[in-house]
């Protein structure tokens, strides 16, 4: 009985034992029901001021009192220094350790408590001096002469001689500072920033300013002027012209008030950063003098407005004046600019995906866009029965892969624009030399003139000299020249003369059968040239594939 006393004497001190100077009292213990009753009371280590057993009853107190200060019906809990203590604090950070012996509920645990006495929130003096020496000393720089760094730190102007061998012009000593920032100071980006220092871009900004309202005041004061000397002048001016004038005058006084109302606009707002974020001014671009889109027809069946989305599609005045409506609905931004563009992309993208192109319009858009530029520039042309256009335009071909129409030394025409006697030349002047300069209407009658006396040089030649007997002539025809109706061909050579034809174009089809010397033959009879007519392909013949 004594033993099972001791042991539950020492069981109850091992209980309160955490804090035994905060023991009160052990009140009972009976080892007859083989159970102990140990009723002690330390010292709070809570945010309450007790933690004794409670009852059911206390215990339900406990928690309609938290509950009547969570809704605002009882008054917050206040802590040692007088402060209220929010009730929607959860417990766990509410609650004091048990270490620090927390006698009243308080959050000072929570606060920094364990504050360095070596931090301070002060920065470096700059600029300032601490002594001036009159000579120099040793150890001090050898350019400026100051004790607080050497010659090769030295921020002042190399002179020719320095302080060392000159002892003139000495420096003085800078203040020398140490600091022990914690954590955050050195990771403040404005620590030792001085707000003076951005006086010199305000008065900057503010003689701007005031050099704008100034010169805006003398333009308003010469018109004033201006409209006081038409008015003298001429007593019965034009009431219109007055008007307008009091209209500028008007437009000028809002232009010199406007730098009151410079931050109207402004919308301070959070913009993220890389360092954290920062809160920057950011203006907003919207006209405030512009009517609002659900201002401008208050009916209530007109078009709908969405505030969400802030969207008005359908135009708010249908029957006013389009040339004096500034805003049409927002459908009107979709069937015109670029926005029908984009629209048009798409429907090409689907219907091309439809006829089996491989197109999508939002896994390759570059090519989607390519595809349709080239769609565009393809131009489709509808004929009638008799060859007439009906739709579109023809497509006109490059005549020629050279630079056209480009006229040199004043010729008004190019070169090969003249053909006499086998030489190109120029047609405005008839000249055949190429690149000669152009002369004009004389040019001609001057070569005229030269070609007639020529002419006459060589007819006073024939009519001195013997007139030879002429060989007769065979009627020849040469290429490029038309057949005399009364010519006869001869049906035996017109054969030989095919067959010649049909060999040459097989020669002409296989080149292993050309012969190695080939013999030419200028003279081109009646006969070959018929043949060469008559087994020459003709392109715009529709039945020239059945022919050959």
């Amino acid at each position: 009985m004594i033993a099972c006393g001791i042991l539950l004497y020492q069981l109850a001190f091992q209980i309160a034992g955490r804090n035994m100077h905060g023991v009160n009292n052990i009140v009972l213990f009976d080892c007859q029901y083989q159970s102990v009753l140990v009723a002690y009371s330390v010292k709070s280590d809570m945010a309450t001021s007790s933690v004794s057993f409670k009852s059911r009853e206390d215990h339900r107190k406990q928690l309609e009192l938290e509950e009547a200060r969570k809704a605002g019906l009882a008054p917050a809990e206040v802590d040692e220094d007088g402060k209220e203590i929010n009730p929607h604090i959860p417990q766990y950070m509410s609650s004091a350790p048990w270490y620090l012996n927390a006698e009243r509920p308080s959050l000072k645990h929570q606060r920094k408590w364990k504050s360095d006495p070596n931090y301070t929130k002060a920065w470096y003096d700059r600029g300032a001096k601490i002594f001036q020496a009159d000579k120099y000393r040793k150890g001090a720089c050898e350019n400026c002469g100051a004790m607080t760094h050497d010659k090769k730190s030295c921020m002042e102007r190399p002179r020719k001689l320095g302080a060392k061998w000159t002892s003139m012009h000495i420096a003085p000593d800078e203040k020398i500072e140490t600091f022990e920032l914690d954590y955050d100071g050195k990771r403040d980006r404005w620590n030792g920033f001085e707000p003076s220092s951005y006086a010199i871009v305000m008065e900057r900004y503010e003689a701007r300013e005031e050099a704008r309202r100034k010169y805006l005041k003398e333009q308003q004061m010469k018109k004033l002027e201006e409209k006081q000397g038409n008015q003298n002048g001429d007593g019965d001016g034009n009431v219109s012209d007055e008007d307008e004038d009091d209209d500028d005058l008007k437009i000028d006084e809002a232009k010199v008030d406007e730098s009151k109302q410079m931050d109207f606009a402004k919308v301070e707002k959070r913009v993220r950063t890389t360092g954290g974020g920062s809160t920057g001014t950011v203006r907003n671009l919207r006209i405030r003098e512009d009517t609002a889109k659900y201002l401008l027809n208050l009916d209530v069946n007109s078009a709908y407005y969405d505030p969400k989305t802030r969207s008005m599609r359908e135009d708010p005045l249908p029957d006013a004046d389009p040339n004096e409506k500034f805003y049409e609905g927002d459908n009107q931004n979709r069937v015109s600019g670029q926005a029908l563009d984009f629209k048009q992309l798409n429907i090409h993208a689907w219907e091309a995906f439809e006829k089996g192109q491989d197109i999508h319009m939002q896994a390759a858009p570059s090519q989607a866009e390519l595809l349709f530029r080239n769609y565009k520039s393809e131009r489709e042309v509808e004929y009638d029965r008799a060859g007439r256009i009906i739709k579109g335009q023809e497509v006109s071909l490059p005549r020629s892969k050279y630079e056209e129409d480009v006229y040199i030394n004043n010729h008004t025409s190019v070169w090969g624009s003249w053909w006499k006697d086998h030489q190109w030349g120029y047609k405005c002047c008839k000249q055949l030399i190429r690149n000669s300069y152009c002369t004009g209407s004389a040019g001609i009658e001057a070569a005229e003139a030269a070609a007639d006396l020529m002419k006459a040089n060589i007819a006073r030649k024939e009519a001195t000299e013997e007139v030879p007997e002429q060989a007769e002539e065979k009627r020849l025809a040469s290429w490029g020249t038309d057949v005399p109706q009364d010519l006869v061909l001869d049906q035996k050579l017109l054969t030989e003369a095919l067959k010649k034809e049909e060999q040459r174009k097989k020669e002409e089809k296989d080149e292993r059968k050309r012969k190695y010397n080939v013999r030419w033959n200028d003279e081109v009879t009646v006969e070959d040239m018929e043949a060469y007519r008559m087994k020459k392909i003709h392109h715009d013949d529709p039945m020239r594939d059945l022919l050959h």
